[in-house]
């Protein structure tokens, strides 16, 4: 039997750290995301000697166990929940079958958990936009409430035709800025506590911008967002990043934002309508990778079919 799973990555347009339960269980958090074709991929092929299509060993037995494997097409460290909807991934091949939202939520959770036992330090965002796939507003508080998000088809075709992802070439290390991050938040800090109560009121004024289709509340709460980002702590943002985010103004962005921690990783900038394209040349020339997408509507796939004969 061979199993095949398939889930996406994601990028976040506001309320990112909100989802982090060292804040969303107190106070309640609220992450607006989505989820693109990019996707981690994984596959368990089962290797069983009374039902195995695998070619009998030299004494003339199948042999029992399992093959596991699994490929990404985007870098480490992009910001983008890659290592979470690898979680996921696995997860859903020992599932073995997704059909319904509860599963989706129920390997979500499952997903974080894993991450919370290992130590890792984060939010819940990654595991469930992975997960359901789409447009989501997504709520975390004692359990985590998924909104699907019913963007107007006109809003969708904009934002794919306006917004620009570009890897910075250096991955992010999220481990060392949440410990910062939230050192500083269990003190107390003002402008700590402040700008993440604004990154959850970002949130919640990009769902609305999203289902009302307002493309110019939604450049601006970008770059909301990423003064708040850049508030939480002094590392989210370095030279290389301030000078893409400058260049990609000048050549015609209204708004963006790092993806995920900062720091590094993936920054995403909405251009004015037609500025697309001199936007992502403009970040190539400065040495930025841009990663074109589509938006994924699918979320976690999970299949199942007869092993090939192994060659």
């Amino acid at each position: 039997m061979l199993i095949k799973s398939r889930a996406p990555v994601r990028i976040d347009f506001a309320g990112g750290w909100t989802d982090v339960p060292i804040f969303s269980a107190g106070a309640g958090g609220v992450v607006v995301n989505a989820a693109i074709n990019h996707y981690v991929s994984g596959s368990m092929e089962i290797h069983d000697g009374a039902e195995s299509d695998s070619p009998p060993s030299p004494d003339g037995q199948t042999s029992d166990g399992l093959t596991v494997l699994y490929r990404s097409d985007l870098p480490s460290g992009s910001g983008l929940g890659t290592s979470s909807a690898l979680n996921v991934v696995w997860l859903s091949l020992v599932k073995s079958q997704i059909t319904t939202d509860e599963d989706r939520g129920r390997i979500a959770e499952l997903a974080y958990k894993l991450e919370e036992m290992l130590g890792i330090l984060g939010g819940k965002q990654d595991q469930y936009a992975s997960a359901y796939g789409g447009f989501n507003s997504m709520t975390f508080g004692e359990s985590v409430a998924v909104e699907r998000l019913h963007v107007p088809a006109e809003m969708v075709s904009d934002l794919e035709a306006r917004l620009v992802l570009c890897y910075t070439g250096k991955p992010r290390l999220s481990g060392n800025i949440h410990e910062n991050v939230w050192g500083a938040f269990r003190r107390g800090a003002p402008a700590m506590v402040n700008a993440l109560y604004t990154l959850r009121e970002c949130a919640i004024q990009m769902r609305e911008a999203l289902l009302q289709g307002d493309a110019s509340a939604f450049a601006a709460l970008l770059s909301r967002n990423w003064q708040c980002q850049k508030a939480l702590d002094p590392s989210v943002t370095n030279a290389q990043i301030d000078d893409l985010y400058e260049r990609a103004e000048a050549a015609g962005s209204i708004g963006g934002k790092a993806c995920g921690a900062g720091g590094g990783g993936c920054l995403l900038f909405f251009a004015a309508p037609g500025r697309q394209q001199a936007v992502a040349d403009t970040l190539t020339q400065a040495g930025a990778r841009v990663i074109p997408f589509k938006f994924d509507f699918d979320g976690l796939q999970v299949t199942k079919e007869q092993s090939p004969l192994l060659s």
